[in-house]
């Protein structure tokens, strides 16, 4: 058992939001300037990688070697994964948003949505998107449960150590708004709400993403695979924004759901 006063949840997330807003703003001027129309790159890497390096600093001066096996183990581990669970992992989000797109079809949403999308809805200079949807995955979830999550259930109970890192997940992405033809810029863009919205959706499925880690022994590796999961269904098919309004009450739903039906783990004190 690694005792609570190795993690230091304050200092990370403090840390993690300073760092990454600084290279996220100075990526979000760069990318409006031409001739730092390559260069602006290297900054949103270095802000998307922030997570990730922190977490290892956090790791690697805790004077702990609990905390450095912990999460070496669940990093490299593979049968921390559950078979049972890998259905759940692959289909929850594909599954919600066919929900999703069903439910905006009485609001004129139309049925062209079950199409797959002509291409991705947001760009990075040459950077392939497919890639960067990965690069997204691999890094957030290298910080984010390498030392984050659990640095919050040293604190609290599974539920609040939920809703507390979602919220502050979605904090983490507002630079992102900034950036020339990245996503959050092209749908606050459209219409601001729809900014507002994807902000609301990132609590919820914090939440499904937190679960989902715990029953898979709070796998590094189950994380990163879901996070692509999420990232992959959310470009997948030709869904529209007022459809992803409908998603974030169907999310709201799903994470309600499971915490509902897993009631016991999530308000019980975690013990890392």
């Amino acid at each position: 058992m690694i005792p609570d006063n190795k993690y230091n949840p304050k200092a990370y997330f403090a840390a993690t939001l300073i760092v990454t807003y600084c290279f996220w703003f100075t990526g979000a001027y760069a990318s409006f300037q031409d001739e730092l129309s390559e260069l602006y790159l290297l900054f949103m890497l270095a802000g998307l990688m922030a997570p990730f390096l922190i977490s290892l600093f956090m790791i690697f001066t805790s004077k702990s070697s609990a905390v450095k096996k912990d999460f070496v183990n669940r990093l490299i581990n593979i049968r921390l994964i559950r078979l049972k669970m890998l259905p759940v992992l692959f289909l929850i989000m594909p599954f919600t948003i066919l929900v999703s797109i069903v439910l905006s079809l009485p609001f004129g949403g139309s049925v062209s949505q079950f199409q797959f999308a002509e291409g991705f809805s947001f760009s990075y200079a040459s950077v392939p998107t497919l890639l960067i949807l990965l690069l997204a995955a691999v890094f957030e979830e290298l910080g984010w449960r390498g030392y984050a999550f659990d640095s919050l259930l040293s604190r609290y109970t599974y539920f609040k150590a939920s809703v507390v890192f979602s919220i502050l997940w979605s904090l983490w992405h507002f630079p992102l708004i900034f950036v020339n033809n990245s996503y959050q810029y092209e749908i606050v863009d459209q219409n601001i709400w729809f900014g507002v919205n994807f902000f609301i959706s990132i609590i919820p499925m914090g939440v499904i993403i937190s679960w989902m880690c715990i029953k898979n022994g709070k796998s590094v590796l189950a994380a990163i695979l879901f996070h692509f999961v999420i990232n992959l269904s959310q470009e997948m098919l030709a869904i529209t924004q007022f459809t992803k309004c409908i998603e974030t009450l169907v999310l709201i739903v799903v994470a309600a759901a499971i915490v509902a039906l897993d009631k016991e783990m999530f308000f019980s004190k975690a013990h890392l």
